[in-house]
């Protein structure tokens, strides 16, 4: 048997918070919270399990999850989002990997994360299908966070298994957060990564985007939300490069 660290990133995330923890903490040895500002229930709401969060001003999401690894005191950490609920046969699976014998320290396990928009779980949401299996579980001497500003991910890790389970993640819960995370994501992605400004190259983007993650990744299927998340993939297409093309344009004024 082996200790584990549970580290979850916060941010306004009182909806879903008390959900998220609950599960967490059957099989958390220590649970470390990182949260990047919150002004809603948040911090209350970690006060109530018993912890006390601590606070760094957010860069990328795998720098802040870097961080709070940083912060653990034991070898295996298992990595959570404010918005990812893990279910009992996951909880149970997680037991079964602590108790038995030691994973080989290159070793890593992933989760099967199920993808919801304004409630409904959908096929895809640009750019993943779902469900999608990112690694989460792991020793921390090995492996970490990659530096990308968008769908960042675990590396360094010879090996993986996914753990047995259903792993809800209710992301996007009103139209209102679609695209106020577009926007999010977009600007962070042209600030952080070099995007070469064009928007020709946007627009036949946004028209790959299109056929791509609803036709052909069946985003139709999902009805009137799958409409939203076909938008979604066309608008985040396009708008990268439009920031891009923006920022260079001003800069030459």
């Amino acid at each position: 048997m082996f200790p584990l660290s549970v580290c979850v990133l916060t941010f306004n995330s009182a909806r879903l918070l008390k959900d998220v923890l609950l599960p967490l903490k059957e099989i958390a040895d220590e649970l470390i919270i990182v949260d990047s500002g919150s002004s809603d229930e948040t911090l209350d709401i970690c006060q109530q399990f018993g912890v006390t969060p601590v606070y760094r001003a957010y860069t990328t999401h795998g720098e802040q999850m870097n961080y709070a690894i940083s912060l653990v005191s034991n070898q295996w950490v298992l990595c959570m989002d404010s918005d990812e609920i893990i279910d009992q046969k996951t909880v149970e699976e997680i037991k079964k990997i602590k108790n038995g014998s030691m994973p080989a320290p290159d070793m890593a396990f992933r989760i099967s994360r199920h993808w919801f928009v304004l409630g409904k779980e959908v096929h895809n949401i640009y750019p993943v299908t779902s469900p999608d299996y990112p690694v989460r579980l792991f020793n921390r001497e090995y492996v970490g966070f990659n530096s990308r500003p968008v769908d960042d991910a675990a590396e360094g890790y010879k090996n993986t298994a996914v753990i047995a389970g259903f792993v809800k993640h209710d992301t996007f819960f009103s139209i209102h957060e679609v695209f106020n995370k577009l926007n999010g994501y977009t600007t962070r992605l042209v600030k952080y990564k070099r995007v070469k400004p064009s928007l020709a190259r946007g627009l036949f983007s946004a028209f790959g985007s299109f056929w791509k993650w609803y036709i052909f990744k069946n985003g139709w299927k999902d009805g009137k939300v799958g409409v939203v998340t076909g938008t979604y993939a066309v608008a985040y297409s396009f708008m990268k490069y439009l920031k891009a093309w923006y920022q260079h344009d001003d800069k030459k004024h």
